[in-house]
């Protein structure tokens, strides 16, 4: 209850509140070591949080080196740890601290991003401890690693050796005296020491850049297969070669299945080179020389149009170096003669007759740029052959690039499937890593499923209907948007009938980086981002057709004879004898076929009284009615509908089989109980 009283100006009513403070916020309080020292208070808070190493610098810089893991459950990135080493300066927190990212896994300019995210986060929130710049560093760490790779360059230190190449006299050695040469002939000049070739800023970027991106295509084309292998620092590859005419090569030659290629840091800038493998060294030098010298004029070429040109023309290529080698010999042989005949000095001979002047041959490779014109018009016409094809691709390409090497070409033959209309959006390659098929068997035409069909594995499996095998086989090719063909299907005892949901690795046209497999069927489409650049792919399989090149292969025999069909004389439509009853059974409208011998018996008791062996379970029967053979069925026939059982008369008559017994009846009869207590009841009163 209120009191309504009032009361005089200035009074204190016991029940007056209090006035209260109008803010209740109040400051952390700060610890007092933290205010004394606070670089020593937060560099213990590090080391209780992480367990650090920790070393000291010669000016004071304070290293602590510890593992930063991600605490967001679901961060995007597969990074289990972040490799942190935070450089703490003596005047610290006068000058801020600096974050250095040693994860060697990540790219340098994912790093620097983390790096310079640091030092915004510090620069922007300055009253923060190093723990909370750490726990700050964690939360951001997503955003840090989404943001773009920050371009960056790779200083590498060259040390000039080569004028230490000239070979010097070994210091005690003396040259021994010609006696009869009084006059000795000038010394030949030396070359002049021509330095390297230096390059502008903008050409080495755009260098780099397009070495990176051609890069990118020869592993997206290549790394998938057996024989590639790739160097520690990038520069050397190993490559499969497959030359297009084998058959024309020496026979010292035919053995090569790969090819070293050398890429250097700068190229286009830098020339190209190629080692052959399989073969030696020798038989090979003249040719890998003349490769570089068309790649060096090529310069406009791809990578994979290098390799598809070497493959398709090696065997010209092979010709022309021993057109090289013959020329020469012979212009070293000139040379000889005319250097005798212009020589001076008389020709001594030794006591046996031999000269005491030896010719050196110059190296072969030496004569290539420096020779007449007519060497030069003679290398040019062997470019310039017919089998010449400048027009590369990749090594996969089923364009028209016919000198390609066809290293992923299937063979045309079994069911080639295709996805016309396919949409592909950011795509540069779609494979099928994984088929999932519905087949029809050739037999008894019951589709079937047949799931994991990898490439170039066959599966085998059998009908659920009549157990008949059959085998599958899948050959991969690459779907791009010049090709809609995803590959062959080989079949044997079946035929294809449709694509059921299956796995897609499809290759970003950006970094050329596989992605994981995504399923799809007809008619979906999938979005999805890549896992290396971030950017968004898109890809559509409007329809799938399968066109049949080639009949499939013969149903695979049977475990055995075929046994002989019995002749039982039975004509389909036509009841059988006695409608199928037997002497133990005269309720039982069918004959039985017994799974332990095929033969046909009327009953279980006639079959024991017939053969000698033990009767098991019967799988087909006869119909009593119409003769036809079919599966076991409990109680009617599957074609005429007849019951194949008879059944004791229970109701009204029954067609001439029951009875008008009411005694006999059954209670559920309606006619058991008619007429009681009508007319029927008055006549008996």
């Amino acid at each position: 209850m209120i009191s309504t009283r009032s009361l005089p100006e200035g009074a204190i009513d016991g029940r007056q509140a209090v006035a209260r403070a109008t803010s209740h916020v109040v400051s952390k309080p700060t610890p007092e070591s933290q205010a004394q020292d606070p670089r020593k208070y937060q560099l213990n808070q590090m080391r209780k949080r992480y367990c650090p190493k920790q070393n000291t610098l010669q000016d004071g810089t304070t290293n602590l080196l510890f593992q930063l893991k991600p605490s967001d459950p679901d961060f995007p990135y597969e990074l289990d740890y972040l490799e942190c080493e935070l450089q703490v300066p003596a005047s610290y927190p006068e000058k801020p601290p600096r974050l250095r990212v040693k994860n060697k896994d990540i790219p340098r300019g994912f790093a620097f991003n983390i790096e310079r995210g640091w030092d915004r986060l510090v620069q922007e929130k300055q009253a923060l401890t190093l723990l909370a710049w750490t726990n700050a560093l964690d939360n951001n760490l997503e955003a840090f690693l989404s943001e773009r790779k920050t371009e960056t360059v790779k200083l590498l230190s060259f040390k000039d050796t080569r004028h230490l190449d000239i070979s010097a006299t070994v210091l005690g050695e003396t040259l021994p005296e010609v006696a009869q040469a009084p006059l000795k002939p000038a010394p030949a000049p030396r070359e002049s020491y021509i330095p390297n070739e230096s390059f502008a800023e903008d050409e080495i970027m755009r260098a780099k850049a397009r070495r990176a991106q051609e890069i990118r295509q020869l592993e997206a084309r290549m790394s998938r297969l057996p024989r590639f292998q790739k160097s520690a620092d990038g520069v050397v590859y190993t490559l499969p070669l497959e030359p297009r005419r084998r058959t024309e090569l020496p026979v010292k030659l035919q053995q090569i299945q790969s090819v070293q290629l050398i890429i250097p840091l700068l190229y286009p800038l830098q020339p190209l080179r190629a080692l052959l493998n399989d073969v030696e060294s020798k038989d090979v030098e003249v040719l890998e020389e003349l490769f570089a010298e068309k790649a060096a004029k090529q310069r406009q070429m791809s990578l994979t149009s290098q390799l598809n040109y070497l493959s398709a023309n090696i065997h010209s290529m092979v010709k022309q170096a021993s057109t090289v080698e013959k020329q020469t010999e012979t212009l070293r042989h000139e040379a000889v003669d005319r250097t005798a005949r212009q020589s001076p000095f008389p020709r001594v001979s030794t006591e046996d007759g031999r000269s005491h002047i030896h010719f050196i041959p110059r190296p072969p490779e030496w004569s290539f740029d420096n020779e007449s014109g007519e060497s030069d018009g003679s290398g040019d016409d062997y470019w310039d052959s017919d089998d010449e094809s400048d027009d590369g691709g990749a090594a996969v390409n089923t364009g028209n690039n016919e000198g390609a090497p066809r290293i992923t070409q299937q063979v045309d033959r079994g069911t080639a499937m295709s996805l016309p209309s396919i949409e592909l959006h950011s795509i540069e390659l779609l494979q099928v890593s994984i088929l999932n098929l519905s087949i029809k068997c050739e037999r008894c035409r019951t589709l079937n499923d047949i799931t994991g069909l990898r490439p170039e594995v066959e599966k085998e499996s059998s009908c659920k209907k009549c157990a008949t095998a059959f085998t599958a086989k899948f050959r991969q090719e690459m779907v791009h948007q010049s090709s809609v063909r995803a590959g062959f299907i080989d079949v044997a005892g079946c035929t294809v009938a449709d694509m059921l949901p299956s796995t897609f690795v499809p290759t970003c046209s950006k970094c050329s980086t596989p992605s994981q497999g995504l399923v799809s069927v007809r008619g979906e489409t999938i979005n999805n981002i890549c896992r290396e650049c971030h950017s968004k792919f898109t890809f559509k399989i409007p329809e799938v057709k399968f066109l049949a090149i080639t009949h499939s292969a013969p149903l695979p025999p049977t475990t055995g004879p075929r046994r002989r069909q019995e002749k039982l004389g039975l004509h389909v439509g036509e009841p059988l004898p006695e409608k199928g009853t037997c002497s133990h059974y005269r309720r039982s409208y069918r004959w039985f076929r017994f799974s332990c011998c095929s033969k046909i018996h009327a009953c279980d008791k006639c079959h024991d009284a017939a053969e000698e062996h033990p009767q098991e379970w019967a799988n087909r029967m006869i119909c009593g009615y119409c003769s036809r053979e079919q599966n076991y069925a409990v109680e009617a026939c599957a074609f005429c509908g007849r019951s194949v059982i008879g059944r004791k008369g229970r109701g009204f008559w029954e067609g001439g089989k029951g009875t008008r017994d009411k005694a006999r009846m059954s209670r559920k009869d309606k006619r058991k109980f008619r007429r009681v207590g009508g007319s029927e009841a008055r006549k008996k009163e």
